[in-house]
């Protein structure tokens, strides 16, 4: 128990620590938490059991106090030990109980039916996704455990949350300083905590690269969404190698890519925007040295928004590198989430680059 309350762990746990009132061990556990007094507990037990109900039997319409009457007689019948386990989030210091996982997740996504079947839900909690990069990553990663889209979560990602990523990043700024895996996890975790998340806190590199594509499984999509363009570039190479489709949002405009490796496997990265420097595997090599004219060239620079324009030709002058805003990075998100669905329930099987403009629609020049 000392490890789970210990200040060091506490500091770098963002797993919630899931306990089963039903083991002796775990209910021991239980107990020398409740006898913390800087331990808070949060028991909404009756008014899970009351949406449960609702939501099984949604051709009736229950008044108040019967519901909350079957409610306190299914929980007498069952016994709350069989139904809830008790879910401790150590940098919160709070003691939460849940429905166990089959019931707790039969109930958060209760209200996806039947935009996603159960048939789709079943499908997607055995899926692999990888997010580089979390900033869009970010809005990536809640939009796909909101819907529990997924079974494992691997997120890679060096940084520190500093203050300038807070236009864009939606996040407490008593998180400052922590690595942004981190926050990322913990959110997930205060989510649902029964999902798989996995870190890579020194970001994707040549040397975790194997592991974050293949160790326990292989992805089966990749959302690239960093700004190292070695990265970028190295990722995709590894996705292609793989078959593994690849998608990245680059928050201008509400552009889009989707490249689909696992379908086209001799598909060129970057639907081909490269191919003036080179072959493939030369590209990285160069990347030092023509950064700047890969950017442009991938990204298609004339094609950016008038203000994207404009604000490149001012990094290193006025300001420091590419501006970002929270209403992009959050349609990207929810962008990367649809898509990201569609791919995995076989849904669609396009490339391209797409853009969701909303100024365009907006004009009528659709």
């Amino acid at each position: 128990m000392e490890g789970i309350l210990a200040p060091t762990h506490k500091k770098v746990a963002y797993k919630a620590v899931v306990l089963d009132p039903q083991s002796q061990t775990d209910q021991a556990q239980i107990d020398e938490l409740l006898a913390q007094p800087y331990v808070t507990l949060i028991d909404t037990s009756l008014s899970q059991v009351e949406e449960l109900i609702k939501i099984n039997n949604p051709t009736e319409k229950f008044a108040p106090e019967i519901l909350t009457l079957k409610a306190t007689q299914f929980l007498e019948e069952i016994g709350k030990a069989a139904l809830f386990n008790f879910v401790f989030y150590p940098w919160r210091n709070t003691l939460t109980v849940l429905l166990k996982e089959k019931e707790f997740s039969h109930l958060r996504t209760s209200r996806n039916k039947y935009k996603i079947t159960q048939e789709e839900q079943d499908v997607l909690s055995t899926k692999i996704i990888g997010v580089v990069g979390l900033s869009v990553g970010q809005s990536v990663a809640l939009s796909l455990a909101m819907e529990r889209g997924f079974g494992e979560l691997r997120i890679a990602d060096f940084d520190t949350l500093e203050l300038s990523n807070m236009n864009r990043i939606r996040t407490s700024v008593v998180n400052l300083g922590e690595p942004k895996t981190r926050i990322v996890a913990r959110e997930i975790a205060e989510i649902d905590p029964y999902l798989k998340v996995t870190l890579f806190e020194d970001g994707l590199t040549e040397d975790n690269m194997d592991a974050f594509f293949e160790k326990g499984g292989k992805l089966d999509l990749l959302i690239e969404e960093c700004d190292n363009l070695p990265i970028k570039l190295t990722s995709r190479l590894k996705a292609k190698s793989l078959g593994i489709p690849v998608l990245m949002d680059t928050s201008d405009r509400g552009m889009i890519d989707i490249e689909r490796f696992d379908l086209e496997r001799e598909r060129p990265i970057f639907h081909g925007k490269l191919k003036e420097f080179g072959e493939e595997s030369t590209l990285v090599g160069g990347a030092k040295t023509h950064g700047q004219a890969y950017f442009s060239a991938f990204v298609d620079f004339d094609q950016l928004s008038e203000r994207a324009r404009e604000s490149m030709a001012e990094i290193g002058k006025t300001i420091t590198t590419w501006p970002q805003l929270a209403s992009s990075v959050l349609l990207g998100g929810a962008a990367c989430g649809h898509i990201s669905r569609s791919i995995l329930l076989g849904q669609s099987q396009f490339s391209g680059r797409f853009y969701i403009d909303i100024d365009q629609y907006l004009s009528g020049n659709k």
